[in-house]
């Protein structure tokens, strides 16, 4: 009987053990198969990093393919601190270099962290001052690759392109509404550091990165170049406070070309008030069409034969009540017996 209650104690230890062997063998399983690229990539953070490679942004062209909206390549100053050897002579020179204080440069090569873009001074590099950067071979200093927008034609349909900021970002205008289109996803020069941010003797890896879309309007360069051309003699000769105009294709309802007084240069729009950068006057000083829209009704009504021109009368009392609502002539008084043409001609409101 003892020996049964040992022998059934046995049998147990046994079948948890089992149960232990099999739980751990399904766990190891999980993290060999399914959990691999999910905890891969988390290991390979810890040890990579990445020095990010701008994309270019989407270009705008007009209906024609000209590029109204453009990139321009650029350069930036990128900053490993912790693999900088000489942290006081590399911030002296790369201080003469950008021409700011080496207090200035010390906050970028002493900072703790794992890369420092060296922001707004070493931004948007000119070729000649990169050249010299990369001329001192300086350990943990970079220079990578940005891109810039540029608006080949200036002022032209600024109001309607909008601009964008330092870090290419649509701001106003179409730059603002597509910005998601025209915004790429950036890559990026991968190297591999010890936990300390010392390089490792690994090749880099370069991922490339996905420009963004284009956008096509239904501008035409020449058009809006007339228009601008206008638009400007009309500024000069009469100095008005503002000035706008639009070509629309009456078939289509496309638009041709569409400009506006005042106006900026979005390659420096740092340079101008905000009521001068937001203001696209076709679209934002929108009006009810009043009487403009008396001749188009009047169309119609010949068209279709509903009313003579000449031979229709109607009296204009001077008022006309529709539905509870009083509608008054201009006039006091009214105009008295007129045909249609006289309404049409002394723009009679109760009459439309």
């Amino acid at each position: 009987m003892f020996f049964k209650k040992i022998d059934k104690r046995i049998r147990i230890v046994l079948i948890i053990i089992l149960i232990l062997f099999i739980s751990i063998v399904l766990r190891v399983f999980k993290i060999q198969v399914f959990d691999y690229n999910k905890l891969k990539k988390l290991a390979d953070n810890l040890w990579s990093r990445d020095l990010e490679v701008a994309a270019d942004r989407g270009k705008i062209l007009d209906r024609n393919g000209n590029v109204l909206a453009d990139n321009v390549t650029t350069t930036s100053l990128v900053l490993v601190p912790n693999q900088i050897k000489d942290k006081k002579t590399t911030s002296e020179k790369l201080a003469k270099i950008l021409g700011i204080s080496v207090k200035q440069m010390d906050k970028h090569v002493y900072k703790k962290t794992s890369i420092e873009k060296v922001h707004p001074e070493g931004r948007r590099l000119s070729f000649e001052i990169a050249d010299k950067i990369n001329s001192l071979e300086l350990d943990g200093v970079y220079l990578v690759k940005e891109s810039k927008r540029y608006y080949p034609y200036g002022n032209l349909l600024s109001n309607s392109l909008g601009y964008v900021g330092i870090d290419n970002q649509g701001l106003s205008g179409l730059e603002l509404q597509y910005d998601d289109v025209l915004t790429g996803t950036s890559g990026a020069i991968k190297y591999f550091s010890d936990a300390k941010g010392n390089q490792l003797n690994l090749s880099d890896v370069y991922v490339e990165p996905v420009n963004g879309m284009n956008i096509q309007l239904t501008i035409d360069l020449k058009i809006q170049q007339s228009v601008e051309r206008e638009l400007s003699n009309i500024v000069d000769m009469f100095q008005p406070d503002m000035a706008l105009a639009l070509v629309m294709n009456p078939k289509t309802g496309e638009i041709l070309a569409m400009g506006s007084r005042p106006d900026y240069d979005p390659n420096n729009y740092q340079n101008y008030s905000v009521e001068s950068l937001n203001r696209n006057l076709p679209i934002f000083a929108s009006y009810e069409p009043g009487s403009t829209f008396k001749i188009i009704t009047t169309s119609a009504a010949v068209e279709e034969k509903v009313v003579d021109l000449e031979k229709d009368h109607f009296y204009d009392s001077g008022s006309v009540n529709v539905e509870g609502s009083v509608l008054k002539c201009w006039k006091a008084g009214g105009h008295g017996e007129q045909t249609f043409l006289q309404v049409l001609q002394n723009s009679c409101n109760q009459e439309f």
